[in-house]
């Protein structure tokens, strides 16, 4: 009669630990599992966080820009209406001094690489002083120059060149002051005059510049 009754109770108690292991590993799978999505969980907050923060902060500079952008505008419109230009012309004329400012603002420092147009600006330049310009010689690299711009920084970009002229004393001095009173900005580096005071001739050595627009970089950032 023991006999079955003892194996009764070891059948109940193979039960018992069966479900203990059934219970102890399904709890032990629960706080794993847990675990590893608290932390994933975690990670993707604090990923959140960066991601809400770098937002932030360019929605600020965005705000900023438009503002800029807004008092730039005015600004401008000021700067082009005045009745009188920075050269004391006429903003409607043609003359020498006439013409908008923001027209003279761009003649005074090109943004591309144009000797022919620069040619043609000394040519009026001299004929409006009355003297002749015998020769004009200069690099005609345009493509090489405007191919290489596009920097968010740009820097004056020297223009050599070198011109002989010729006319009286008065004439030719009027000339030169002309130069370097010019708009746009010429540096005289040498002058070589030869002749009597009725028919002077001047080889010039002298430079100007331009100056590339600048580029807007866009960028993309990768928030890790």
């Amino acid at each position: 009669m023991a006999g079955p009754h003892v194996s009764l109770k070891r059948i109940d108690v193979d039960k018992a630990n069966s479900r203990i292991v059934a219970v102890t590993a399904t709890s032990a799978f629960i706080v794993v599992f847990s675990v590893i999505a608290s932390i994933s969980l975690f990670s993707q907050l604090v990923y959140q966080n960066r991601i809400i923060s770098v937002k932030k902060k360019a929605v600020a500079q965005l705000k900023e820009n438009i503002q800029n952008t807004d008092d730039l505008v005015t600004q401008y419109k000021a700067f082009v209406a005045t009745p009188q230009n920075v050269l004391g012309g006429n903003p409607l004329g043609t003359g020498p001094n006439d013409g908008s400012n923001a027209k003279i603002v761009l003649d005074a420092l090109p943004s591309k690489y144009d000797f022919p147009a620069l040619a043609s600006s000394l040519e009026k330049m001299m004929n409006d002083k009355g003297v002749a310009i015998k020769s004009l010689n200069g690099t005609d690299d345009a493509i090489a120059q405007n191919s290489s711009q596009g920097s968010s920084n740009p820097q004056p970009v020297p223009v050599p060149f070198e011109i002989t002229i010729g006319g009286d004393y008065d004439h030719v001095r009027n000339a030169v002051d002309a130069m370097e009173r010019s708009i746009r900005p010429i540096v005289i580096q040498k002058i070589d005059i030869s002749g009597d005071q009725n028919q002077l001739s001047a080889d010039i050595t002298a430079q100007t510049y331009y100056q590339a627009e600048k580029a807007l970089n866009i960028t993309m950032q990768v928030v890790k």
